[in-house]
């Protein structure tokens, strides 16, 4: 199956307020199932990079790369922002992280850590605060703060779904 790139989604930011507690769970459970997709799982097959393509482990720094990002984004949306911080497109700071020579555990501690301090803002966010929306520079579109929730969940589920190919393509799964 060919799968839609990350870059070429669309995204339709319409989702009631009233989910926005299933879409924390779902950003709660993320470090869990990074945790699942790699237990047991070699170094050699966690750094193997297909095609010049990021490796299992590059993946899991890369969702911690932007642990930041996603931050500062809620944290414009509390602070009545109208627009959002741009993110660095090219993915600089994964490529030149070097990832592949970290240990996995500290990569997924370090992503547990860093989802726990934006769970614990967003957890602080009242109605109001969770429909207020601010211009997202790629998109140009408003998004609303359960809109961000909604696109780090499914920026999430597009690389725990790369891992899952990657361990199948290795017979790992």
């Amino acid at each position: 199956m060919n799968r839609e790139k990350w870059f070429d989604r669309s995204f339709d930011f319409t989702l009631p307020a009233g989910r926005f507690p299933v879409i924390l769970e779902r950003l709660r459970g993320t470090p869990a199932r990074l945790e699942e997709h790699t237990r047991s799982v070699s170094t050699d097959l966690l750094t193997r990079r297909p095609d010049d393509h990021w490796s299992i482990q590059e993946n899991v720094g890369h969702l911690v790369d932007l642990e930041p990002l996603w931050f500062q984004r809620a944290e414009q949306l509390f602070g009545g922002a109208t627009e959002l911080v741009a993110a660095e497109l090219t993915n600089r700071r994964t490529h030149e992280a070097n990832h592949n020579a970290r240990r996995l555990a500290d990569l997924l501690s370090d992503f547990r850590a860093a989802r726990t301090r934006l769970l614990e803002l967003l957890a602080r966010a009242d109605d109001a605060t969770i429909v207020r929306s601010a211009l997202h520079p790629r998109l140009q579109k408003p998004m609303r703060l359960i809109d961000l929730a909604l696109f780090v969940a499914e920026h999430d589920d597009h690389h725990l779904l790369t891992i899952t190919e990657l361990l199948t393509r290795w017979g790992h799964g």
